[in-house]
C-alpha cells in the first residue's frame, strides 16, 4: 500500500514512508529531480540575495571626498569602534603632551661667565687705551662677537667713571650668574633676556642699570635643550593610553546628508552599517555559498526525514519553493539599508501561507532558515530577528490550516500582540535616554506588520489555490453548505443517496481523525463522492420507493453500464461546476477498479459459457485510491452499503462484516496504491464501527419464544435487496 501515491493538498502520513528510495523506477526518479531542483532553486535565490547588491540594498559605491547626492539614514541602530574617531582622540592626547627637555647644563653658565669676564676684560682695555680715537673705540666695541652694541650703550661704557665701571663690571657677572642658574629653554631666550632688568640692583643708576642690561642680555645662552626621542616616547605613551572610541549610531540617524563631503569618519560609518558596496574576496563567496547550502539543506533534511513523500508532489515542491524564494527576495528588498521597512517584512505572511497550505512544522522551520538570513542582513541584530520569527510563528499557529475565515483575524490578532511584545522588550529600556527612532512609530509598523500579514496571506492563500487547483479549507467549508447547487441537486433527486452520503460523511470522517489524515478534505469529498448518481437517481437501489426495480427489465452488461457511469457522470458534474481536483479524485477513486459483483453473477448465471462473459464490462475504470483520504472512502462506502444490505443482527456480527469490507478491499490490491497502513486499517474499522453501531442499532439477541420489543411495523420490515450501486 506504499505505491505512487499523491498526497492530498491537505494531509501526509504521519509515518510517511520514504518516497525518494521506494516505489516504482520511474517515480523515484520524479522525487528526485524535483527535490535536485527545489535544493538548486531555493540554494541559488539565498545565495544571491547575500551576494548581489539588488536596487534598495547595500550598493552606495561612494570614497572620501565625494559629494553625497542622498541623504543617508542608518537603517538600524549600531554601536562599533571608530578608528578614526580612535585616531583623533590619540592625537589629541599626543598633542597634549609638552616638549620633553634635557636638564639645565651648568657648563653652558660657566662658560657664558668666563665669556663675561673676558668681553668685560676687553671693554676695560678699550676704555684705557690712550692711543685710540674715540671713533675706534667705538668701533671696537660695537665689533664684539657675542652682541652688538648700539652708540648710546658704546659711549656709556667709554665714558663712565671708573668707579661706575666697577659697580657695571660687578653687576654684569653677577646678575649673569643669576640668569643661567635658571632654566633658559631653547627658543625662549627672549622670555629669559626680558626678566633681567628685573634682576639688576636698586642701588644703580638708570645708566649703569641699562649698560648691565644690555651685557647681560648679550650674552644669556639657552642652558636647557628639546630632546626629541624622549618627547616622541611620551607622546606615544600618551596615545597609547586611550581607550578605543565606540561611536554609537541610532537607527534612523542621518549618517551623510545630500551635498555634504563624505570624509573618513562617514566612509566608516557606512562600512560599518554595511552600507557600502565592497569589492568581494573569493573568501566571500565560498562563506556565502556554505551558508545558502547549509540554509537550503535544513529546510530539505527535515521534510525529507518526517515527510519522505513530499518530494513526490510536483505541487508541493513547486509551491513551497516559490513561496521561499519570494520573501527571500521581498527580505532582500525591505531589511537591508531601512529603517522601518525591517519591522514591515510580513514573515508572518510567508509561514501562515506554508502551514495552511502545506504543513505547520514545515513552515516553523523555513521561518527559521529565513530568521537566519535576516540575522545576515542586519548584522546580528538580535530585536529584528525575533521581530519577524517570533511573529511569524505565533501567526503560523494561530493560523493552523485556516478553517475560518476568522482565523486569519485571529493569527493577525497574534502577530501584532507578539510583535508589541518583543518592541517593549527591547524599546522599553531606552526611553529613559530617550529613542530616537520613535516607539509609537514602531508600534504602528508593528499593527501595519500584523494586519497586513494576515490580509497578504488570505488573498495570496486564494490565488496559489487557484494557481496550483489546490483545495483549500475555505474552499472545502464552501463546498459543504447544504445549499450548494450540486448537494441540493442531490437532495431532491436522490434522496437515498444523500442520506447513503451523509452517513458515509460521518464515518469517513471519523476515520480519518482516528489516522491523522484530513478529516475536513474526507468529509467534503464524501458529500460529492455519488453526485453522479442525479442523472440516473432511480436505478439506485436506496433512491427506489414504489418498490419496483428498474434492472429486471434490463440485461447485466447495461445495468452494470448504467451503476458504473455514475462515476463518469459524476466527473463530468464536477468539472462543470467547477469542484476542485481534489474532489474530482474522490469521485474517480471512491470504487478503484473493483468490479459490480451483483450483475457480475447475474451475467455469469445467465451465460451458458463463463468464458464469454466480459468481466471488464463489469469493472469500474478507477484509479485506484491513491491517498488516504480517498482510500478511507472506499471502505466506508462499501461498509455503510454492505451492512445496510445484511443487517447484522448483534455488534459482532457488524464487526465482522466490517472487517470482511475491509479485508477483500485488501486482498483484491485497491488499496495497493494508497499509504494506508495495517494499523491504519485497524484504525479505521474501530471507527466503522462506533458509527455505524450508534445509527443501524443491531438488535439484542433474545431467548427462544422471547419478542424483541419491537413495533409491528418493523417486525414485518422486507429482507434488504443486494444493492446494485456498490
Amino acid at each position: 500500500m506504499n505505491g505512487n501515491a499523491q498526497p492530498s493538498p491537505f494531509s501526509r502520513p504521519k509515518n510517511a514512508s520514504s518516497f525518494l528510495f521506494r516505489g516504482s523506477e520511474a517515480a523515484r526518479w520524479r522525487a528526485r529531480l524535483y527535490f535536485i531542483l527545489f535544493f538548486l532553486a531555493v540554494a541559488t535565490a539565498f545565495l544571491a540575495s547575500l551576494l548581489i547588491d539588488w536596487p534598495g540594498s547595500s550598493n552606495l559605491k561612494v570614497q572620501v571626498g565625494d559629494i553625497s547626492t542622498v541623504d543617508v539614514r542608518a537603517p538600524r541602530p549600531v554601536t562599533y569602534q571608530s578608528e578614526a574617531l580612535t585616531e583623533q582622540a590619540r592625537a589629541k592626547a599626543a598633542a597634549s603632551v609638552p616638549k620633553v627637555y634635557d636638564p639645565p647644563q651648568t657648563r653652558i653658565a660657566r662658560q657664558q661667565l668666563a665669556r663675561a669676564e673676558q668681553v668685560l676684560t676687553f671693554m676695560d682695555l678699550v676704555r684705557m687705551d690712550p692711543y685710540a680715537s674715540e671713533e675706534q673705540k667705538l668701533a671696537w666695541l660695537s665689533n664684539i662677537s657675542d652682541f652688538k652694541l648700539d652708540e648710546a650703550t658704546a659711549r656709556l661704557i667709554l665714558s663712565a667713571p671708573e668707579e661706575s665701571w666697577g659697580v657695571i663690571a660687578t653687576e654684569t657677572v653677577r646678575v649673569l650668574d643669576l640668569a643661567m642658574r635658571s632654566v633658559i629653554r631653547e627658543g625662549e631666550l627672549e622670555n629669559a633676556q626680558r626678566r633681567v632688568p628685573s634682576l639688576i640692583g636698586f642701588g644703580l643708576s638708570d645708566d649703569e642699570a641699562a649698560v648691565v642690561t644690555t651685557l647681560v642680555q648679550g650674552l644669556l645662552r639657552p642652558n636647557t635643550f628639546f630632546n626629541a626621542e624622549r618627547t616622541e616616547a611620551a607622546r606615544e605613551e600618551a596615545a597609547a593610553a586611550v581607550e578605543p572610541v565606540e561611536r554609537t549610531i541610532a537607527a534612523g540617524e542621518i549618517i551623510v546628508r545630500s551635498g555634504d563631503r563624505i570624509d573618513e569618519l562617514d566612509m566608516e560609518a557606512l562600512n560599518a552599517l554595511g552600507l557600502l558596496s565592497t569589492k568581494r574576496t573569493w573568501e566571500d563567496y565560498v562563506s556565502s555559498a556554505l551558508l545558502a547550502a547549509l540554509l537550503t539543506g535544513v529546510l530539505m533534511a527535515y521534510i525529507t526525514y518526517t515527510w519522505r513523500q513530499f518530494w513526490a508532489s510536483k505541487m508541493h515542491v513547486l509551491l513551497l519553493g516559490i513561496i521561499v524564494i519570494g520573501f527571500i527576495v521581498l527580505a532582500k528588498l525591505m531589511v537591508p539599508t531601512h529603517t522601518i521597512l525591517p519591522y514591515l517584512y510580513p514573515l508572518a505572511a510567508m509561514a501562515m501561507l506554508i502551514g495552511a497550505l502545506i504543513d505547520v512544522s514545515i513552515a516553523t522551520v523555513a521561518t527559521l532558515t529565513i530568521g537566519a538570513l535576516l540575522a545576515v542582513f542586519t548584522g546580528g541584530e538580535t530585536e529584528i530577528v525575533l521581530y519577524g520569527v517570533m511573529s511569524a510563528l505565533a501567526g503560523a499557529l494561530a493560523l493552523g490550516q485556516a478553517e475560518r475565515l476568522n482565523s486569519f483575524a485571529r493569527a493577525s490578532v497574534w502577530v501584532i500582540v507578539v510583535n508589541l511584545a518583543v518592541l517593549a522588550i527591547f524599546r522599553l529600556p531606552l526611553l529613559e535616554v530617550g529613542d530616537q527612532n520613535g516607539l509609537s512609530q514602531l508600534a504602528i509598523a508593528a499593527l501595519v506588520n500584523g494586519i497586513f500579514a494576515s490580509s497578504f496571506t488570505l488573498v495570496v492563500f486564494y490565488l496559489l489555490g487557484q494557481l496550483f487547483g489546490l483545495t483549500t479549507s475555505l474552499q472545502l467549508l464552501e463546498l459543504s453548505r447544504p445549499t450548494h447547487p450540486l448537494l441540493r441537486e442531490l437532495l431532491l433527486k436522490a434522496p437515498g443517496t444523500y442520506y447513503h452520503t451523509l452517513l458515509v460523511s460521518n464515518m469517513a470522517e471519523e476515520a480519518a481523525d482516528a489516522i491523522g489524515a484530513d478529516s475536513l478534505l474526507t468529509r467534503v469529498g464524501s458529500y460529492y463522492h455519488d453526485i453522479g448518481k442525479v442523472v440516473r437517481p432511480y436505478f439506485f437501489i436506496e433512491n427506489n420507493r414504489d418498490g419496483v426495480n428498474p434492472h429486471d427489465r434490463l440485461d447485466p452488461y447495461t445495468s452494470a453500464r448504467i451503476i458504473i457511469s455514475h462515476v463518469t457522470d459524476g466527473v463530468d458534474l464536477a468539472h462543470k461546476y467547477k469542484l476542485p481536483t481534489a474532489i474530482v479524485d474522490f469521485i474517480r477513486e471512491h470504487h478503484g477498479t473493483t468490479r459490480v459483483e451483483y450483475f457480475y453473477h447475474k451475467a455469469c448465471q445467465e451465460s451458458e459459457n463463463l468464458s464469454e462473459v466480459d468481466e471488464s464490462a463489469f469493472r469500474y475504470p478507477g484509479p485506484k485510491p491513491r491517498s488516504r483520504e480517498s482510500a478511507i472512502l472506499m471502505l466506508a462506502d462499501g461498509c455503510e452499503a454492505t451492512v445496510r444490505a445484511t443487517n447484522p443482527a448483534t455488534v459482532e456480527d457488524m464487526k465482522e462484516v466490517i472487517d470482511s469490507v475491509i479485508n477483500r478491499r485488501l486482498l483484491s490490491g485497491q488499496l495497493s496504491d494508497s499509504p494506508l497502513t495495517l494499523r491504519d486499517l485497524s484504525k479505521i474499522s474501530e471507527s466503522f464501527l462506533r458509527v455505524l453501531q450508534s445509527i443501524h442499532h443491531p438488535r439484542i439477541q433474545y431467548p427462544s419464544g422471547v419478542t424483541a420489543p419491537t413495533t409491528q411495523a418493523a417486525s414485518h420490515l422486507p429482507a434488504a435487496q443486494p444493492a446494485p450501486s456498490a
